[in-house]
């Protein structure tokens, strides 16, 4: 079973800390939007989920970057080639850090936690696939 998920639990924060190794960690976004963004605390009016999800990804680009973060790639999910769960995804984001620490620093920044609130308007969840040190074939 595969849910989407807008906020990790306390024990996959822990494990993740935990498996930190003080290389870069890259980490794989499969997105599903709203169909239109609810702002909990005042925000945009009239903004699809995908239009306040985008708000999101300025701002985390503006906060995250100068600290090391670099988007690798997103778009759209167009189709499933292999495997069954068609839909269930919207967009696909591959964001490296340069270390684990500075992905749970940027949880407590206020200047993240400021543009966070566009990411849980626009999201209907997501999943967070930690990526491990890649190898060749």
């Amino acid at each position: 079973m595969v849910k989407n998920i807008l906020q990790p639990t306390t024990d996959q924060v822990r494990a993740f800390r935990d498996r930190q190794t003080g290389e870069p960690v890259t980490m794989l976004n499969l997105l599903k939007f709203k169909e239109v963004a609810v702002y909990e605390e005042g925000g945009p009016e009239g903004l699809s989920g995908r239009e306040a999800y985008l708000l999101y990804g300025e701002g985390f680009r503006r906060v995250m970057e100068p600290k090391g973060a670099r988007v690798i790639y997103s778009g759209a999910a167009r189709g499933f080639l292999i495997g069954e769960g068609e839909g269930e995804w919207d967009a696909i984001a591959v964001i490296e850090y340069p270390s684990t620490q500075v992905m749970l620093d940027m949880f407590r920044d206020p200047d993240y936690q400021a543009v966070q609130k566009h990411r849980a308007a626009g999201l209907v969840g997501q999943l967070l696939i930690e990526c491990g040190t890649g190898f060749s074939f």
